[in-house]
C-alpha cells in the first residue's frame, strides 16, 4: 500500500466528522488516484485509527483492516484535487551522515570531514519541527545561511519497538519506506555539530507517501535522484550505500530505542551543492525534486524566509 494523509477543500458527504480541510488517512492507488481510508471505515462500520501514525502503532490487525478496505473497488478521487500533507510526524528523525562512498569523497573535499570511510554509521539528530509535507516550503533564510544545500535520502519508518536487534531481525520492525529531503545549511555548523544546520523548521521534506515494506522487499535496490529547477544533480542507488537499512537499526536500537513512527534518513549519494565546482546552493524560487523508485516524488519550492 502506498499510504498518505491529505486535505481536501471540503469534507467528504459521506463523512463529515473529520471537518473541511483537516487530515485524512488515504492511500495511493493505480492511475494517481487517493481512496479516503477515513471516509471508507465510517461507510463500513469498522474501526481505523484516523491518521498514519495511529495506524503504525496499532499494527498488524489495523494493516489488515485498511487492505480489506482496499481490496474491492472503492470510491477515490485524482490526486490533483487533493492536498498532500507530511504523511506523518516522526517522534523522531534519525539522520545518518556519511553514507556513501562518493558523497564521503565530496564531503572531505568540501566539507572538511574526514576522508577515510566511516566504520560505524554517523548519526544526528532532526526534531520533528522540521518536517514539511509535499509542497510545502522549504525555507531560505539569508541571515542565517547563505549556504542551503539538498540531500535525497531513503527515508526508513520504523513499525515494531526496536532495541538491540539483530541484523537478520532488523527488516521486521520496518514499517514502510518514504523520502526525507535532508535540506542543510553547511555554514552554520558549530564546532562540527549539525543540529542547527540540518534541524531548522522546513528542512526535512518528507513523503509523499509511506510505502508498506511488502512493497520493497529489499531496500537496498532504489534508484533515487533529485532534480533542481529540473537539472539533475543527484542520481544514484541505494545499492551504494555503506550500511544498509539492517545495518542502520542494529546500530542505532545498539543503544536507543527506535518506536513505532520514528524515521531513519538514511544518507544522501554524492551530488549536493557543496560538492560542485563551484559550489552552488539553493536560492528562493528554486523547485527540487527527490525521487525515489517505486516511491514517488517528493517536490518543494525554496521560499524567502526572512
Amino acid at each position: 500500500m502506498h499510504l498518505l494523509t491529505f486535505r481536501t477543500a471540503e469534507a467528504d458527504g459521506a463523512d463529515d466528522t473529520a471537518g473541511a480541510g483537516a487530515p485524512r488517512l488515504g492511500a495511493r492507488l493505480a492511475g494517481d488516484r487517493v481512496a479516503d481510508l477515513t471516509a471508507l471505515a465510517t461507510a463500513a462500520g469498522v474501526r481505523l485509527p484516523p491518521d498514519l501514525l495511529g495506524l503504525i502503532r496499532a499494527g498488524a490487525p489495523a494493516l489488515a483492516v485498511a487492505r480489506e478496505l482496499l481490496a474491492g473497488s472503492p470510491a477515490t478521487r485524482p490526486l490533483a484535487e487533493v492536498s498532500l500533507c507530511a504523511p506523518l510526524r516522526p517522534g523522531k528523525i534519525v539522520g545518518v551522515g556519511l553514507n556513501y562512498v562518493e558523497h564521503v569523497a565530496e564531503s572531505h573535499r568540501t566539507l572538511d570531514t574526514d576522508r577515510e570511510l566511516p566504520d560505524r554509521p554517523v548519526l544526528f539528530g532532526k526534531p520533528s519541527t522540521a518536517v514539511t509535507g509535499p509542497g510545502g516550503p522549504i525555507p531560505h533564510n539569508a541571515d542565517l545561511t547563505k549556504q542551503l544545500d539538498w540531500e535525497c535520502e531513503l527515508a526508513v519508518v520504523i513499525g515494531a519497538p526496536a532495541f538491540r536487534v539483530a541484523e537478520a531481525d532488523a527488516l521486521r520492525h520496518v514499517f514502510g519506506y518514504s523520502i526525507v529531503n535532508d535540506i542543510s545549511a553547511r555554514d552554520q555548523r558549530r564546532s562540527g555539530q549539525w543540529f542547527f544546520s540540518k534541524g531548522q523548521d522546513g528542512y526535512a521534506p518528507f513523503g509523499p507517501v509511506v510505502v508498506t515494506a511488502d512493497e520493497i522487499p529489499d531496500p537496498q535496490r532504489l534508484d533515487l535522484s533529485l532534480k533542481v529547477n529540473g537539472e539533475l544533480r543527484q542520481d544514484s542507488n541505494t545499492r551504494h550505500m555503506l550500511f544498509g537499512v539492517a545495518r542502520l537499526i542494529v546500530d542505532i536500537s545498539s543503544g536507543v530505542t527506535l518506536e513505532p513512527g520514528d524515521v531513519i534518513a538514511t544518507g544522501s549519494p554524492s551530488g549536493v551543492g557543496a560538492g560542485m565546482v563551484p559550489p552552488r546552493f539553493l536560492q528562493p524560487g528554486d523547485l527540487v525534486e527527490a525521487t525515489i523508485e517505486r516511491i514517488g516524488t517528493l517536490a518543494n519550492p525554496v521560499v524567502d524566509a526572512r
